[in-house]
Formats: C-alpha cells, structure tokens, sequence
C-alpha cells in the first residue's frame, strides 16, 4: 500500500524552528512531485509549498515566504520542509501530498499529517 508519512512536528516557541519529513512508501515517487500544505482548526487547507514544474525551483505561500524552505533528497524519497522564524499563526496540521507524476494534475497522494504547534 502506498503511504506518506510525515515527522518532525512538535510545540516549539514563537521565533523558533522545526523540520519537517515525509517519506514515501509502497511505490517510488520523483520528490520533485511532493509538496506540502497545512490546515489550522476551523479553516481550509492551505498550500505551504511545492517544487516547479518538473521539480524546479520551490515556490510558497505567500504567509510563508522567506521563513520556510522546501527541499528534497530524491535517493531516500523524501521531502524536507525547514520552517524557521515560527509565528503562532503557522499553528496546524501539515501534511505532504504527491502527484503520481510530473504531469498529473491532482494531488493523488497524502499523508496523515503531522502537529505542529507554536506557542506565543
């Protein structure tokens, strides 16, 4: 069965920093395919940040900008998201998702989520 898994989520203090992981399982995806998002209770999900086409230069949301970077080590299937300068506003669930290919449209992929919390 093909899973996602996310790590590295925890309570951390407003101007503190945390790295988050997502290693796939089941089936081999390109990393350049995974992204991110998150989802605060009460709201919508909300895109965090994903690679360019075919796996280029990252792009983000525009709450995140300049604070969070997306990175990738495709040897391990694996998604990093290193966020930095934490607000308690980035407070949620954040989960990553995969497209099955550079080509597909949808996020077919995603994982159970992990808590990340930031106390003011």
């Amino acid at each position: 069965q093909v899973q996602l898994v996310e790590s590295g989520g925890g309570v951390v203090q407003a101007g503190g920093s945390l790295r988050l992981a997502c290693t796939a399982s089941g089936r081999t995806f390109n990393s350049g395919t995974m992204a991110w998002f998150r989802q605060a209770p009460g709201k919508e999900r909300e895109f965090v940040a994903a690679f360019g086409w075919s796996g280029g230069s990252p792009y983000y949301g525009d709450s995140v900008k300049g604070r969070f970077t997306i990175s990738r080590d495709s040897a391990k299937n694996t998604v990093y998201l290193q966020m930095n300068s934490l607000k308690p506003e980035d407070t949620a669930v954040y989960y990553c998702a995969a497209r099955a290919s550079f080509v597909s449209a949808v996020y077919d992929y995603w994982g159970q989520g992990t808590q990340v919390a930031v106390s003011s």
